[in-house]
Order: structure tokens, then C-alpha cells, then sequence
């Protein structure tokens, strides 16, 4: 009952146009003057970078351990749009809904994309990938999966998406259908909180599940999706301040 209360209480009621593409708004970037740490002075906008009291990522090191929610992928192998937006490489479904239910609510994939390195830490630790699994409700309110990546046997889910090297503005349609499945880990255990976009305009009341359990990618992987990226693109962590921070079991 009680995160029920809360993610009705910080659940953000935003257009299906943002939870699509949480990137595309005035310029900003992860370098000199409209780097992170100026992205609150670059448009009123995006006050919240700079002012926010529950910003994302954050350290992950304490947890309340708590059995109340679940959270149920239905994931089919569906087939993409893969592009580089500038910042990232997002990937976006086409055709049939893919679903994540949390607590019984149903959340629809927009996109997924990636940062080099991970956002979030675990107890200061980086990861070399993190990917972002954005999902919204009919009603507006965002949620997002985020999975860590380390070094380790080669990802068949990464493969297709780093066969094109794309520059920024470009995209490909997949050949086909994807199978999303090898980017999350077996283990289901995860954190959970409410944060805010990590990208401006830094909105806030959004519903993070923070897998625990870190899956792999071949070296060669990782290093292909930063040379498509061409930098660093993880946001600064943030103060955890007064959140409670819910770690689930599988």
C-alpha cells in the first residue's frame, strides 16, 4: 500500500511525445558549456537539472528490503527502429505493444537506449554500460528499467543493434524481429525509487526499477557502442536526499 501511495504520488503525468524521446528538446550535451552541469542555466525548461530534490541516477548502496510490488516483463521479439539521436542509440518498437507491469499497472515500451558509462553506481562502483528501458501508462506516468552491463561473453541482443555503425541523425530499421530478452539479467531481483529523467528536462516523479544482477557484453560490444556514441554520456550522480530506496527479491 504504502508504494502504491507513493508512485501516485510522484508518478508524472507526461505526454507519450516526451516518454518517446526523453532526448529531443533545446541542444544540451555532455561536454564544455551546455555539459551537465550547466543544463539547469540553459533554459527554463530544465530548471529542474539544477533544482530538483529527487534527481537521477543515483549511488545505490542502502536499501529497505520489501516484498509489496512486482514487476512482470512481457517482452516479445518485435522489430526495431535503432538510431543515434546525438546522445545515445535508442532503439523503439514497432508494431505490437511491449508491456511492463509494476504492482499491476501496466507501462508500454517507448524506447531503450544506452550510456557509457553506467549512471547509476552500485555502493560507488560504475559499470561500463547501462541501458534504459522507457515505459509509460496511458495516463502519462513514467517508468524505467535500467540494467547494468559487465565485460564478459558477447550479447546475440547488442549484435543487431551495433551492425550499422550510424552516425548522429541517422537510423536503420532492423532486418528482423529483436529478442530484448538477453539484455535483462535472470535474476529479477532490483532496487526501486522515484527519480527523474537523467536527461534534461530532468522531469521528475518517475518510477525506477534498477535490476541488481549485472548482464554481459563482449568487450569489443561495449567499445562499439562508445565509438558510436563518440564520448562519456552518463550524468553526474545525484543527492539521494529524504528517498527510500525498496530492494525486491526475485
Amino acid at each position: 500500500m504504502q508504494n502504491r501511495i507513493l508512485l501516485g504520488m510522484l508518478a508524472a503525468a507526461w505526454c507519450a511525445a516526451a516518454a518517446a524521446a526523453p532526448h529531443a528538446a533545446q541542444h544540451w550535451s555532455y561536454q564544455g558549456n551546455e555539459s551537465p552541469a550547466h543544463w539547469g542555466g540553459l533554459s527554463e525548461a530544465y530548471a529542474l537539472c539544477r533544482s530538483g530534490k529527487n534527481q537521477s541516477p543515483v549511488d545505490l548502496a542502502k536499501a529497505l528490503h520489501s516484498s509489496v510490488d512486482t514487476v512482470a516483463f512481457g517482452y516479445l521479439p518485435q522489430r526495431y527502429e535503432v538510431e543515434n539521436n546525438g546522445h545515445t542509440v535508442e532503439a523503439k518498437p514497432q508494431g505490437r505493444e511491449q508491456t511492463l507491469a509494476i504492482g499491476g499497472k501496466q507501462f508500454v515500451l517507448k524506447q531503450f537506449h544506452f550510456h557509457t558509462p553506467s549512471e547509476h553506481t552500485f555502493k560507488g562502483r560504475h559499470f561500463p554500460m547501462e541501458a534504459h528501458f522507457v515505459h509509460q501508462t496511458a495516463d502519462g506516468e513514467l517508468a524505467v528499467v535500467a540494467v547494468m552491463f559487465e565485460e564478459g561473453r558477447a550479447n546475440p541482443a547488442l549484435a543487431p543493434l551495433l551492425a550499422d555503425k550510424l552516425k548522429p541523425g541517422q537510423s536503420a530499421d532492423l532486418a528482423q524481429a529483436l529478442d530484448i530478452m538477453p539484455l535483462f539479467p535472470a535474476n529479477r531481483a532490483h532496487f526501486r525509487l522515484n527519480g527523474s529523467l537523467t536527461t534534461p528536462p530532468c522531469s521528475e516523479g518517475v518510477y525506477w526499477v534498477v535490476m541488481e544482477t549485472p548482464v554481459s557484453a563482449a568487450k569489443a560490444q561495449i567499445a562499439a557502442m562508445h565509438d558510436i556514441i563518440g564520448y562519456a554520456n552518463n550524468r553526474p550522480l545525484q543527492p539521494l536526499n529524504a528517498r527510500v530506496v525498496v530492494e525486491e527479491a526475485e
